[in-house]
């Protein structure tokens, strides 16, 4: 096999053996290809032409493609199946979280009878345990297939049972050590155990620091472990602190895509999961939400804006300067909260931080505020007659960034506290307030420096 640049011509190339039904070229294409490379195909072709290549692709290299390929292609290759060849054809022949993860994006009730059709009534087992954690914590995303050995085993014994547990391992890292009631005590490098003697016992050569994480776990704690101790692999533990499973840090990467990928489709006030290749209704649907609520805050603007009617009237070059009061306080709220956001990401804004970050966030804002309204007050000054309208604009615009920097911190910082993703937090919620709010300082500051009324 070798890895293959999957591009616009290569996929053209295979759609037009599939029109020609020149089968024979695409199997042997296919099967000098990684399942990671095929799938990227896959998800270039139409539901119909990704049926037929799935078919084409040899059993043991399909069950890998199948994980890596995405939900509508899977679904429509299943059709084809019963609820018992999906289960002991494919779901069985899949490490356990990759089977969580297939079973998890089928509906509800043909999922159930996936794994009710399972002849593995273990592995049936494991998998709905599994199925029962909530998603995105440790439980949800471990595999349980891993090495392990009793800590009163000797070393030639250990690897035996290397030899035995090995099978249904793909990759195996570390031998976790555990005691007589399976609890987590240790683990032993592939390394160690081959430099020891056969003879010593595992109590006197393994090493007792390990770091592991309980079954409700999060993601992003996890993530900020196998990056800050540099860990390729994490044992999972219950309550009790037995040895359940393990997270390998590809697995971690994954989901960690997915939630960037989704915290930045709510950043730009898309409300589900979608992508190009799902239908226009759906694509429409995930989009209009907050549409709708920019529609109603432009109106809640306009009719904002008809009270100082008068105003404008009388001053009608005020109205030059609300587009950039409204964008300025959009961009200063959501460069604030884009930051606490990220901060809540990575789990390195704690609770001792908020008020300092709250205390640096507004030195930070006043002075960006104060430069943007020094620049804008010199336009002004040069390039305009109103001393009144000058002063005017300048004051709304810093008072403008300094409170939309506020409110951009604040808001998500309020929205984590309610369990509530913080990401819409630097999209259209932020800009659509801050142009509201913005609008209404722009206005209450001309009506205090104008003295009209």
């Amino acid at each position: 096999m070798e890895k293959r640049q999957v591009d616009k011509n290569l996929i053209k190339q295979i759609k037009k053996w599939i029109q020609e039904g020149t089968n024979i070229e695409i199997s042997v294409l296919l099967e000098s290809m990684y399942a990671q490379d095929i799938a990227e195909v896959v998800n270039g072709l139409t539901l119909e032409e990704s049926r037929l290549i799935l078919t084409l692709v040899e059993k043991e290299k399909l069950v890998k493609v199948l994980v890596e390929i995405e939900e509508p292609n899977r679904e429509s290759f299943f059709e084809s199946f019963s609820p018992f060849d999906i289960a002991n054809e494919f779901i069985e022949k899949m490490d356990s979280d990759d089977a969580v993860y297939v079973l998890g994006q089928l509906p509800e009730e043909r999922k159930d009878e996936v794994i009710n059709k399972l002849t593995d009534i273990e592995y049936a087992s494991q998998l709905l345990s599994l199925l029962s954690y909530k998603e995105y914590t440790a439980g949800s995303l471990m595999a349980v297939e891993l090495v392990k050995s009793k800590i009163t085993s000797t070393v030639a014994a250990c690897i035996e049972e290397i030899r035995a547990q090995a099978e249904n391992v793909d990759t195996i890292y570390v031998v976790y050590i555990t005691d007589e009631f399976e609890r987590l005590v240790g683990l032993i490098t592939l390394k160690n155990l081959i430099l020891a003697s056969p003879n010593s016992l595992l109590s006197d050569v393994y090493n007792k620091e390990v770091i592991s994480v309980p079954t409700s776990c999060s993601i992003e704690e996890i993530s900020n472990l196998t990056r800050k101790y540099d860990l390729v692999v994490v044992p999972v533990v219950d309550p009790l602190g037995r040895l359940v499973g393990r997270i390998t840090v590809d697995d971690v990467v994954d989901v960690m895509q997915e939630e960037a990928d989704e915290n930045y489709q709510l950043m730009s006030g898309i409300t589900e999961d979608v992508d190009a290749t799902d239908k226009v209704w759906i694509l429409a649907r995930a989009r209009l939400p907050w549409l709708i609520i920019g529609l109603l805050g432009g109106i809640a603007s306009s009719r904002f804006i008809e009270l100082y009617e008068d105003q404008i009237r009388i001053h009608p070059e005020m109205a030059f300067f609300m587009p950039l009061i409204a964008a300025m306080g959009g961009n200063a709220g959501v460069q604030s909260s884009a930051i606490v956001v990220q901060g809540l990401a990575n789990d390195t804004l704690g609770t001792k931080n908020i008020v300092p970050k709250i205390l640096k966030e507004s030195r930070v804002a006043l002075i960006n505020g104060l430069i943007c309204s020094i620049l804008i007050l010199a336009y002004n000054l040069v390039f305009n007659n109103s001393t009144d309208l000058a002063f005017t604009v300048s004051i709304a615009l810093i008072t403008v960034i300094i409170f939309a920097s506020l409110f951009g911190t604040f808001v998500p910082l309020l929205l984590n506290k309610l369990k509530i993703d913080p990401a819409i937090a630097t999209g259209p919620f932020i800009t659509t307030t801050n142009d509201l709010l913005g609008i209404a300082i722009y206005f209450s500051m001309g009506h205090l420096l104008y003295d009209i009324y």
